[in-house]
């Protein structure tokens, strides 16, 4: 049998699973399944656990929001002083829509921005532009000089530090399509800092993600720590180090105590950057949402087929891929816990593919026809990466604090779905 464990908010009052004080079978029978649950408390705790352990630091938290765009935890967060790691001009428009106060305090990374992407990022007052590659930076410095603005930009470099993770989330090596290769960036930089509308102001890296130990961090940090020094003795004006995101999570039943994680990685970046009197930017996503968000679901149908035995439900990979996309594992426990016999069973959905799995041959207590359980661990890279494959709407979202619960997004229907399209 699985058990929560502490840095999760999802724990059993009696039999019944809560999360934040909200019962998880009460908000199934008000809001549906599939339903996205998160914790608002947790989040909050988690971003002020960072903000607390760089406080003697200039910093300012960038949250990646791809790792979960919903407009309500935005808020939140940008209320908290988060700045924000976008990716895309949508999201962008969702920085502007959730908390336009903090437009001041975004990133705008990734390889492939448009022309209109850095149009909308200049108008904004961004606080920098990631820059990955030299066409990006010319393309950049085109839009700034049209638009009579000045971006200011950190490149990306490419420190060739292998971080322990999925190949699928691993960036920092040189065959990634992220970054410029470390070696070659003074010889941008000299480059940038001729160009009409460029202001280099920053050295961005991020290796990858979910990673569990601090000594790539370190590693990569002081890689940029040098090539800072060097652009300053160059005479630019570096005063940004972004140190990227990519701070892991146990998905598993391990003991993971955030708090103690947190303490070990801000230790071994405030030495490495001990007196270089630079402006640290971070940008968690997985850290600060994933535990805090879990996956409601209900069981449609058991059935065997010769010695498998199987539980289908009525959340399927459209709703969360990670397992299929990455291997991922997710702790899958019920909402009521009965005195029942263990099962191994594979717990799956109802989309058209073999690849619609939760999990295999999982052990649980006995599930059944109805009965609800919860997938742990799903409120990063859970509904930001949902789709409507096999036609299916999307699930609804749940904010809890402080023991209530809000929509901050109503279920799709069909009309939603098909409304873009033309016969």
């Amino acid at each position: 049998m699985s058990s929560i464990s502490s840095p999760r908010p999802f724990v059993y009052a009696g039999s019944r699973l809560e999360c934040s004080g909200a019962d998880l079978s009460e908000l199934a029978a008000q809001f549906g399944t599939p339903l996205y649950v998160y914790s608002g408390d947790a989040i909050a705790e988690r971003a002020r656990m960072l903000q607390q352990e760089f406080a003697g630091v200039l910093h300012t938290i960038c949250y990646a929001v791809k790792a979960n765009s919903s407009l309500a935890v935005m808020r939140m967060l940008g209320e908290l002083g988060c700045g924000f790691d976008i990716v895309s001009g949508g999201e962008l428009e969702r920085v502007r829509r959730a908390a336009p106060e903090a437009l001041g305090r975004v990133v705008f990374s990734g390889v492939g921005k448009q022309a209109w992407e850095m149009d909308a990022a200049l108008d904004a007052g961004i606080l920098l532009f990631n820059v990955e590659s030299e066409a990006e930076l010319e393309v950049l410095a085109e839009r700034a000089q049209a638009l009579g603005k000045i971006a200011r930009i950190a490149l990306r470099v490419n420190p060739d530090v292998f971080a322990e993770t999925h190949p699928y989330i691993s960036t920092g090596l040189r065959e990634h399509k992220f970054g410029i290769a470390i070696e070659r960036a003074r010889e941008v930089y000299q480059r940038a800092v001729r160009m009409q509308g460029i202001e280099p102001a920053g050295v961005s890296v991020h290796i990858g993600s979910q990673i569990r130990s601090v000594e790539p961090f370190a590693e990569a940090v002081r890689r940029v720590r040098s090539l800072v020094e060097d652009l300053r003795g160059d005479g630019m004006d570096i005063r940004y180090v972004d140190a990227g995101g990519g701070f892991g999570i146990e998905y598993g039943k391990a003991e993971f105590d955030p708090a103690a994680r947190v303490a070990e990685y801000a230790r071994a970046l405030r030495e490495v950057l001990d007196g270089l009197n630079a402006h640290l930017l971070l940008e968690p996503g997985r850290f600060l949402v994933a535990q805090a968000g879990a996956l409601l679901t209900r069981v449609l149908y058991t059935k065997q087929n010769g010695k498998k035995h199987f539980v289908i439900t009525d959340a399927a990979m459209n709703d969360l891929i990670r397992p299929a996309l990455y291997q991922a594992h997710h702790e899958i426990v019920p909402v009521v816990k009965d005195e029942r016999a263990v099962q191994v069973a594979d717990i799956v959905g109802p989309v058209c593919e073999s690849g619609d799995f939760f999990a295999r041959d999982r052990e649980t207590q006995e599930l059944r026809q109805g009965d609800l359980v919860v997938l742990l661990d799903a409120g990063a890279y859970g509904m930001s990466l949902a789709s409507h494959y096999n036609t299916r709407v999307r699930p609804a979202e749940v904010l809890v604090e402080q023991g209530r619960a809000r929509l901050i997004r109503r279920r799709e229907t069909l009309d939603d779905l098909l409304a873009a399209e033309l016969i």
